[in-house]
């Protein structure tokens, strides 16, 4: 089933970009950094528009952003799903310094989830 068309919102230039800057600036909102695929125009391997997206939420609030996979990608057809170790890989390009990383797949998520703190 092919998606409704609906303008790119994988730009730092768009509206939503700022307005949601703005809530993790206040500490009122999380950013969770998924789904490469969903509104992209540029697609595998890079998803270089999504890339930005995420490069830029990483740049201004590290301690605001969790990472997930949204496997088991329910809405897009067998034929249609990523390659999820791609998007995997793709956090290292989000993220590129490991402390940023490490904050997104551990810190962050105990914050957010209430989750025990790691020792």
């Amino acid at each position: 089933m092919p998606r409704p068309t609906q303008p790119a919102r994988n730009r730092i230039d768009h509206p939503a970009f700022s307005a949601i800057s703005r809530l993790i600036d206040r500490d009122r909102a999380w950013v969770k950094i998924s789904g490469a695929y969903i509104d992209t125009k540029i697609g595998p391997p890079t998803y270089a528009d999504a890339t930005k997206v995420a490069q830029a939420y990483v740049r201004t609030a590290p301690q605001r952003i969790v990472w997930g996979s949204d496997w088991p990608h329910p809405n897009l057809g067998p034929n249609e799903k990523p390659n999820d170790a791609l998007l995997l890989d793709l956090l290292t390009e989000w993220a590129p310094k490991s402390v940023y990383r490490h904050r997104i797949l551990v810190e962050n998520p105990e914050a957010l989830y209430g989750f025990p703190a790691s020792t």
